[in-house]
């Protein structure tokens, strides 16, 4: 199936489902590697006037350092028969092979940026900040206590959805 562009504001998901229960793959790309990591935390929304995304990467993380160098990064989201491959990309790293050979996906890009054609929805986005978070910010310190045993706080990277992507019906 083709890919047609729309607006973000033409979107009717439940971000909620989409992020917590279909889960994503976040992709980004250093040089000429692409890395995917199943995320199920992150937002949706308007930030500083614009449709933006939220995402977190733990600094463990072998896409940690391709997302701190790269311009943007996607986001996509598929239909319940890709499970096993978030499954996948969500538990074995980028380090010890290549993620989307053994899942079969097929990479494309959008200028720099690094997305999968066999997505249902995909969010092409421009990298405008990034912050750690800190432990003393948590306002709620089990939050903190729960979350980040390791204390191995993840890094917070907003980005401008610029493109969203859907499967051609």
């Amino acid at each position: 199936m083709a890919m047609i562009e729309m607006s973000p504001y033409e979107l009717n998901e439940n971000v909620f489902t989409l992020i917590d229960k279909e889960w994503a793959l976040l992709t980004a790309q250093q040089g000429e590697r692409a890395n995917p990591m199943t995320v199920s935390w992150g937002g949706l929304g308007i930030l500083w006037n614009l449709p933006a995304a939220t995402v977190y990467v733990r600094p463990q993380r072998f896409t940690y350092p391709m997302i701190n160098d790269a311009d943007g990064f996607s986001l996509t989201f598929f239909d319940e028969s890709f499970r096993p491959a978030l499954n996948y990309c969500g538990s074995h790293s980028g380090r010890d092979g290549d993620k989307i050979a053994h899942c079969g996906l097929t990479l494309a890009h959008e200028g720099k940026i690094p997305y999968f054609k066999e997505a249902r929805l995909t969010l092409i986005c421009r990298k405008i900040y990034q912050q750690d978070l800190k432990e003393e910010c948590f306002l709620d310190p089990q939050v903190a206590a729960k979350n980040y045993q390791k204390k191995d706080f993840h890094r917070m990277y907003i980005g401008e959805i610029v493109k969203v992507l859907v499967q051609e019906k």
